[in-house]
Parts: C-alpha cells; sequence; structure tokens
C-alpha cells in the first residue's frame, strides 16, 4: 500500500517564548484571555452585569434553537451508527488502536464529564425534587421521580452525541485525511484551502474559546466542591480567598501532568482517577441503600428513555418558568463549549477505531456508566431524603458545594468516604485541567501533536486564570454564563460539522471490504497529501 506525505500548511513559529505557534489563532486567542481576565478581576460589578444580561438574552430568545440544534445532533449520530459509514476505518486500513478498552474508556470519561458530575449528582437531583419541570409539584413521590430522569437527561446521550462528532469528524480528518488535528480539517470539504487562511484561523479561535471557558466553568464549579470537602474534613473556611489558593495550587499539580505528555502524565492520571472513583461508587453502593439504588437505575433509565423525545423538545412554553433556560439550555451550552476539549481529546486518543467502534464507545459505554454513578449518588441522596433523616434537600438550598458531604454523612464510614470523595474531586479537577491545556495548545499551535512544554504551561495557567475571573465577578452565575455564550458559538460550528462530514463520507468506497481500502481519493487533495488513486 502506498505510504502517504504529510505536510501541514497551517504557519507555524515563534512568537515571543513560545517557540511554535499559529500566530493569528494563538494571538488572539491570548489576548482576549488577558482581558477578559482584567475586565472580570478589575471590573467585577460591571462584569456580573454584562454576564447576567447575556444569560438572559440567550435563555429567552434562544432556548429553542439549543433544544432544536442537540436534538438534531442525537438523530445524526444515531442514524450513522446504523449507516453503511460505520465500518471506515479512523486511521490506515489495518491500523489498531493506541490505548486498550479499560485505559480508552478511563480517559472518555475522566475528560468528558470530570468535575462536574461530582458537583451535580446529588445537587441536582435535590434541585429538581425542590422544584421540579413540568409543572409538577415539589417535595413529592412524582417530583422525585421527574428529578433523577430529568439528571439522567441532562447527562445521558445528548451530551455525549455532541462529543461524538466533534470527536469523529477530528479524528475522520486526520487520520482517514492525514490533515492537522485541528477544528479547521473537518471543514476541507466545504472551505478547502481557505481553511488554512482566516476562515480556518476563526474556526479555530471559537474551538480555543469554547474550551477554555467550558473548561474554567468546570474548574469553578470543581474548587468551590474541594473548598467545601476541606471545610467538611479540616474545618478549612469556605471563601473566594481559598477557592483561589486551591485554583493555585491545583493548577500547578496539573501543570505537571501537562508537562509529562498524554502517555504518561495525562494517561497515568485518568486511570488514578477512575479507580478513586470506582472506590467511592462501590463504598457508596454497598453502604449504602443497595436494593434501592439498582431499582433507581433501573426504573429511572426505562423512564429516561420512555420521555427522552417529550424531553428533548420541552421549551416551557405554556408554563414561562425559565426552568427549561436555568437548567437544560445551560447544559446544552456547557456541553457544546466543552465539545472542542473533549472532542480534540477523543479524537487524539482513538486512532485506528471504526467510525461503528467509536460511535458504540463514546456514545453509549460513558452514558450507561453515567446512569450508574447518578443512581448510587442522586439515589443515595433521594432515599435519605424520602425514607430517611432527610435534611439533604435543606442542604442544597442553603449551599449545593456541600450536598454530597451531607449525603456521605448518612453513611457509615462517612469521614472515609468524604475524604475519598475530595480526593476524587482534586484528580477530576486535574484530569480536566490538564487534558483542556493540551488540547488548546494543540489548536494554536497549528494542530501539533507534541506541543512545546513553555506553551502546555501557559494555557494551563490561563484556565487557572480564566476560572478565577469568573469566581471573582459573579460564581455560579458567571460560570454558567460563559458555557452558555461559548455553547452558542460553537453550535454553529457543530452543525457545519455534520455537513462536511456527510459531503466527504460520499467519497468513500462502501462495500464489505471498506475496513481494508484507502479512501476514495478526492478531486483536489486534502491539504498537501498524495492520494493513491489504484487498487491496494
Amino acid at each position: 500500500m502506498q505510504e502517504r506525505a504529510v505536510k501541514s500548511r497551517i504557519n507555524v513559529c515563534r512568537v515571543g517564548p513560545f517557540p511554535r505557534v499559529n500566530p493569528p489563532v494563538f494571538i488572539s486567542s491570548a489576548l482576549v484571555v488577558v482581558a477578559f481576565v482584567l475586565f472580570g478581576v478589575f471590573f467585577k460589578d460591571a462584569a456580573e452585569a454584562a454576564f447576567n444580561a447575556v444569560q438572559g438574552v440567550i435563555t429567552h430568545y434562544l432556548g429553542w434553537y439549543y433544544m432544536l440544534a442537540t436534538s438534531v445532533f442525537v438523530g445524526f449520530v444515531l442514524w450513522l451508527l446504523m449507516s453503511r459509514y460505520g465500518d471506515i476505518r479512523l486511521g490506515d486500513p489495518h491500523e489498531k488502536p493506541e490505548f486498550g478498552y479499560f485505559s480508552w474508556f478511563s480517559m472518555l470519561f475522566s475528560a468528558g464529564m470530570g468535575i462536574g458530575l461530582l458537583f451535580w449528582s446529588v445537587a441536582e437531583p435535590m434541585y429538581h425534587y425542590l422544584s421540579p419541570p413540568f409543572a409538577v409539584a415539589g417535595e413529592t413521590q412524582r417530583a422525585a421521580e421527574v428529578a433523577m430522569r430529568t439528571t439522567f437527561f441532562h447527562w445521558g446521550l445528548h451530551a455525549w452525541a455532541i462529543y461524538v462528532i466533534v470527536g469523529l469528524a477530528l479524528a475522520y480528518f486526520a487520520y482517514r485525511h492525514k490533515l492537522p488535528l485541528a477544528i479547521r480539517s473537518a471543514f476541507y470539504p466545504l472551505l478547502g484551502d481557505r481553511i488554512y487562511g482566516w476562515p480556518g484561523h476563526l474556526i479555530d479561535i471559537a474551538a480555543v474559546f469554547g474550551t477554555l471557558f467550558g473548561v474554567a466553568t468546570s474548574l469553578g464549579l470543581g474548587v468551590q466542591q474541594v473548598n467545601a470537602g476541606l471545610a467538611y474534613l479540616l474545618g478549612v473556611p469556605q471563601g473566594l480567598g481559598v477557592q483561589i489558593g486551591l485554583i493555585i495550587v491545583i493548577t500547578g499539580i496539573a501543570t505537571a501532568s501537562v508537562l509529562t505528555g498524554l502517555n504518561k502524565g495525562v494517561k497515568l492520571l485518568s486511570s488514578l482517577n477512575i479507580w478513586l472513583a470506582l472506590l467511592l461508587l462501590t463504598a457508596v453502593l454497598v453502604l449504602g441503600p443497595t436494593v434501592y439504588i439498582f431499582n433507581t437505575f433501573v426504573e429511572t433509565t426505562g423512564r429516561y428513555l420512555q420521555n427522552l423525545v417529550v424531553m428533548s423538545f420541552w421549551t416551557d412554553t405554556v408554563g414561562n418558568t425559565g426552568w427549561a433556560g436555568s437548567w437544560t439550555v445551560f447544559y446544552w451550552g456547557w456541553w457544546m463549549a466543552w465539545a472542542p476539549f473533549v472532542g480534540m481529546f477523543i479524537a487524539r486518543i482513538s486512532r485506528g477505531r471504526t467510525v461503528r467502534e467509536f460511535t458504540l464507545g463514546v456514545l453509549f459505554v460513558p452514558t450507561l456508566v453515567t446512569f450508574l454513578w447518578l443512581s448510587v449518588m442522586g439515589g443515595t441522596a433521594m432515599f435519605h431524603e424520602l425514607v430517611g433523616s432527610g435534611g439533604i434537600a435543606a442542604a442544597v438550598e442553603s449551599d449545593l458545594t456541600t450536598a454530597l458531604y451531607v449525603m456521605l454523612d448518612r453513611l457509615p464510614l462517612s469521614g472515609l468516604t468524604a475524604t475519598l470523595a475530595t480526593l476524587v474531586v482534586i484528580t477530576f479537577f486535574v484530569t480536566s485541567s490538564d487534558s483542556g491545556s493540551l488540547v488548546i495548545d494543540m489548536l494554536t499551535s497549528g494542530g501539533e501533536l507534541d506541543p512545546p512544554r513553555v506553551q502546555r504551561v501557559f494555557w494551563a495557567v490561563a484556565e487557572g486564570f480564566v476560572a478565577v475571573a469568573l469566581l471573582v465577578s459573579g460564581g455560579l452565575g458567571a460560570l454558567q454564563t460563559a458555557s452558555i455564550a461559548t455553547g452558542l458559538l460553537f453550535s454553529v460550528v457543530m452543525l457545519l460539522m455534520i455537513v462536511s462530514l456527510l459531503k466527504a463520507f460520499r467519497d468513500e468506497p462502501i462495500n464489505p471490504t471498506v475496513r481494508d481500502r484507502e479512501p476514495k481519493a478526492p478531486s483536489e487533495p486534502y491539504g498537501d497529501v498524495e492520494h493513491p488513486r489504484g487498487a491496494d
């Protein structure tokens, strides 16, 4: 089989102390980040007012768009799973995956959900139990049922379908057509060589912002929960100053991990992270109401599937309570903001898999694990609220960052499980930060798979500063606004990605032996790649 020479046409050069960056993307992104941090820290009131205004406009006028776009993403991925394109291999015809299934799933889960799942697994079901959607009365048995399936909905197929689209598009064009591993590469069928000019730069800049603010949102949530855990365990005071100090310390740990690269630091931390999370999951499952948890998992999964279509298109038109904008639109924006980060990271670790294997692995396995996690944590909290001594919902109303620890306090060995939970939050924090900074560095260096260390340090530190700026200028509300706004921008990019993928798939030789053949050469070669035009 003829080999194809690869030569990226994205201009990469030295800018100051940074040896290999794409100047338009790097400089533009860095300047906006610096301006945002300065605005958030030194003009706190103005920044908070701006965040509130942006969130109000988007949720009021564009909530329907978020619901529709995300449903399109799910529909496309399900169609793709059953389509004839499933046998296409993300790489050369006989290429084998770089990572085994356990390492692959560990990195998928750690990058895709991370801190947020720890933060919301108890707090969200309790919130919905108190104030449920669909005009259901709060603090009732019906409210408990709706609360659990709604939480499943926000963390289920829709989130992972978003990641499938971005990850698949990147992996397909990078490994199948030998283009740089950059968001712009997914648009070659639509833009041609213009991906190497300003249209491509703007696409990558949008991806940098989505990644940076999506990860910063998770870091902001995570540091609040770490603070709550340390307050519970050691009596450390809760406050902004402590949280900023925690961001500095944990960002330093994440930076050290990034410097060691994907195969060392990130992989090892992801594996440690998943083992600690499994240990915590098992501890709560055994020490908690085990039968109730399994019943919750089975029943809530059924209710989720039964109501999936209705929930996917519900915009609260008649009630007009603002619930959908505060919750579902926030989540869809958050997942879309995370999509460039998680999608690129998934693409980076998925070379050699087929389209069907990729889609099955990314869509269903993490979803089922997430449902199990929510059943264990949220189900245990709901059990104690409905059957036990209660008090968890009240704790959420008072301070949602303490919800996980209040739930664990209802179990035997609460000190041990609370310590373990804090370690899991910290490792999730670190894996989100180091994975995010690695992806941003790749985006700003023209898709280079192993960017220079000094650039990785810069973006790891930048993530920490953005998280600090968001906390200072509005806390949770600012974090939500950052996700919703950047998600809106990237949703348009994702819709165009689908069009581009479909256009490229039409050039594939679809037959029973497709996995043993080269992709059909397009009329114009992708990048500086010599595509063979004969048979193998």
